[in-house]
């Protein structure tokens, strides 16, 4: 009888665990190498996966929200699944979101649960807060005179991904930043000339075993891109957990993450 009352209690440990790591928010930073010396020291700011719904609440996200904007980016970049699976949350979070603030501006692509629920509403509400939308769109940020392109694809479980809308006017020694929100996109992206990919979609397997695998991830390639840096011959494949949940209100060792990217030489 005790170890029925032993394994009750791990259990009841688990979810309380689990609930409290679901907002148990770190920072975590890659410092990436960069061919243009004016970038040194450029900040990016990445986030994923919000999912604000009825498990990821607004007081949350204003937390998520201050802390990016205590981090001093050069640029805010967002991943997508700003919404879960209901159409009333894409206003609210929007409406949340344009308080981000960064001098170069925010940028965003749009995920698969925003598809689903309505593309059209999530780039309305996305123009009206001023991000600007990188669905198969592409812009040059300039910093102290040098440059490099920014693009994104739209996702490629929903719609049609154009890499060429970013990489048509560069020349080899360019340095190009791509987000995707599904990083399986990466297959593809390897084939271009792109630099650095940021993605979210897998939330870091959200419920793993121990960090170490995730029984379920949404991803073809499984456990490549679950988490973390990916390296290919030129690209670097940034995947972030993103900062919300969806289907469960748990995380077990997927902890949500903002993501902070400093160029060095």
């Amino acid at each position: 009888m005790w170890i029925f009352y032993l394994f009750l209690a791990i259990i009841i440990l688990v979810i309380i665990y689990s609930l409290f790591e679901k907002i148990w928010i770190r920072i975590k930073t890659y410092y990436i190498s960069i061919n243009k010396p004016a970038f040194h020291g450029f900040k990016i700011v990445f986030i994923s996966d919000l999912h604000h719904s009825e498990f990821v609440s607004k007081r949350y996200l204003q937390k998520v929200i201050k802390i990016i904007n205590s981090l001093k980016p050069d640029i805010v970049l967002l991943g997508g699944d700003y919404i879960s699976t209901k159409e009333k949350y894409i206003a609210k979070v929007f409406n949340l979101l344009k308080d981000l603030q960064a001098q170069f501006g925010v940028y965003g692509v749009i995920g698969n649960h925003d598809f689903e629920v309505s593309k059209e509403k999530v780039l309305e509400e996305m123009k009206k807060a001023g991000i600007i939308s990188l669905d198969n769109e592409s812009y040059w940020i300039t910093y102290n005179n040098e440059r490099i392109k920014l693009g994104g694809v739209a996702d490629f479980m929903c719609d049609a991904p154009l890499v060429d809308k970013t990489v048509h006017d560069i020349s080899e020694d360019d340095y190009v930043i791509l987000i995707s929100h599904n990083p399986d996109f990466a297959e593809i992206a390897k084939e271009h000339h792109v630099d650095l990919m940021l993605s979210g979609h897998t939330h870091g397997g959200q419920i793993t075993v121990f960090g170490l695998y995730a029984p379920l991830i949404p991803s073809l390639y499984k456990q490549k891109y679950r988490s973390g840096l990916i390296e290919h011959e030129r690209l670097k494949v940034i995947v972030s957990h993103g900062v919300g949940v969806v289907g469960v209100p748990f995380r077990f060792c997927a902890r949500p993450e903002i993501t902070v990217i400093e160029f060095t030489n």
